[in-house]
């Protein structure tokens, strides 16, 4: 029997993804604020702008998750498909590290995206989370050497 099981969420999971959303937040050093979580999750859901799994261990408790935003890309015009996903949250509860939901939530995804024929999937992680990194490449998970990401704030 696998110790890690997921799902896709859906509205009435707000509940589960609220305190891990939150638990993702503040390991990017953002303030704890559940009702904003909320309001966040509840409205990605609502206006399907992204999609969200869930991982749950052996008793059914939500101990991690991972969220899926829609893109396309105009550098992919030569591959099979230009709909890409950003992979831009994934989170596990502390508790629950060791006991393979990283693997399980970035397997998920990467069948999802294999499935749908999605160009490919990208994500960015701060360059401290070691663990991570390891994780991701030993999924297949490659690092960009070619491009910088910059951002620009308003």
């Amino acid at each position: 029997m696998p110790t890690i099981t997921t799902r896709w969420a859906n509205i009435n999971d707000v509940a589960l993804i609220v305190p891990l959303f939150d638990g993702y937040r503040q390991f990017y050093e953002k303030p704890s604020d559940l009702e904003l979580c909320a309001q966040f999750i509840t409205a990605r859901l609502q206006n399907a702008q992204s999609k969200i799994i869930l991982a749950f261990d052996v008793h059914g408790n939500a101990v991690g998750f991972s969220q899926l935003y829609p893109l396309f890309s105009s550098l992919a015009l030569d591959i099979e498909s230009t709909h890409v996903w950003l992979l831009n949250d994934l989170y596990v509860s502390e508790f629950a590290r060791g006991l393979g939901a990283g693997k399980a939530l970035l397997d998920f995804v990467q069948n999802f995206a294999a499935l749908t024929h999605a160009g490919y999937l990208m994500l960015e992680t701060a360059k401290t989370n070691k663990v991570a990194q390891k994780l991701y490449e030993k999924q297949g998970w490659q690092r960009d050497n070619e491009f910088l990401v910059y951002s620009w704030r308003a």
